[in-house]
């Protein structure tokens, strides 16, 4: 009788942010995932949700995990990391990933080009994976719309739509600013830059070479993006609508397990999404 092989073993995953939606959208997700263990619940300093059961908080029943704010020993149990926190903390926890040499999915967004810099170094060291959006919906719309630029002749316009819930700081959003720049540089055009406002925005016609881009905070949207492809007499509409925000737990977990095994690097979810596809 042969012996029965023994289980992969589980993947290790610290939580950043883990008092927020997405936190608790993740927290809520992992227990799907037979192959993951949250070992690490990380708030930032002074939050309400420090020294409570990351389960309870969670709405899923005491999980024996409590929420900390010490975030260099959560890594140093933990095989990755994710990060949903706030913009003002993405620095020092890239610094805290790569002093562990632990891979980290970075799905926090509001942060501009002054991180650039602590983004390559981070990669250099450790896999790292930039995530505006982790569902894989959006991730294809991506990879659709680089291919609706190219393919479509000049004279049509490009433009942006993103629509979330009212307490969404951030405007345009991370994923909307990156559809752009996809856009863009599948175009030719200067790609969009800078940080993204705290306020909706909305406005005329950019120039030409340019990519239209237009905010709406309302109700509690949890996402929907659409890029306008408009020429004279016909238009090509391309939209992805998130209806709850566990499709983006789900994506992030799928990934941050592929992520653990990476070596040092920057990522994107079109590299996670093409590799499963190919794999």
């Amino acid at each position: 009788m042969s012996a029965r092989a023994n289980p992969p073993p589980l993947t290790r995953a610290v939580i950043i942010g883990a008092s927020g939606r997405m936190g608790e959208a993740l927290l809520r997700a992992a227990p799907t995932f037979p192959q993951l263990i949250v070992t690490g619940a990380i708030a930032a300093a002074g939050s309400l949700a420090l020294g409570r059961d990351a389960g309870q908080l969670a709405g899923i029943g005491r999980a024996n995990l409590l929420i900390t704010g010490d975030l260099p020993a959560a890594l140093a149990q933990a095989d990755v990391a994710l990060d949903f926190s706030n913009c003002a903390a993405t620095r020092s926890n890239l610094q805290a990933c790569r002093a562990a040499r632990k891979p980290l999915l970075l799905g926090t967004t509001g942060f501009g080009a002054e991180l650039d810099a602590e983004l390559e170094a981070t990669a250099r060291e450790v896999a790292l994976l930039v995530a505006p959006n982790t569902s894989v919906g959006a991730a294809v719309l991506a990879e659709l719309t680089r291919e609706a630029a190219q393919a479509l002749p000049a004279s049509f316009d490009i433009d942006v739509l993103e629509l979330h819930h009212r307490l969404k700081q951030d405007a345009p959003s991370g994923t909307a600013l990156a559809l752009a720049r996809t856009a863009a540089q599948a175009r030719g055009f200067p790609a969009p830059t800078g940080r993204a406002s705290s306020a909706p925005t909305s406005g005329p016609r950019p120039g030409e070479g340019q990519i239209g881009l237009a905010s709406l905070r309302a109700g509690d949207i949890v996402g929907e993006h659409t890029v306008l492809f408009c020429g004279a007499g016909e238009d090509l509409v391309l939209t992805h609508r998130a209806r709850e925000r566990a499709v983006f737990a789900r994506g992030a977990l799928s990934a941050a397990l592929w992520l653990s095994s990476r070596p040092a690097g920057r990522y994107g979810m079109r590299d996670f999404i093409f590799n499963k596809t190919e794999g």
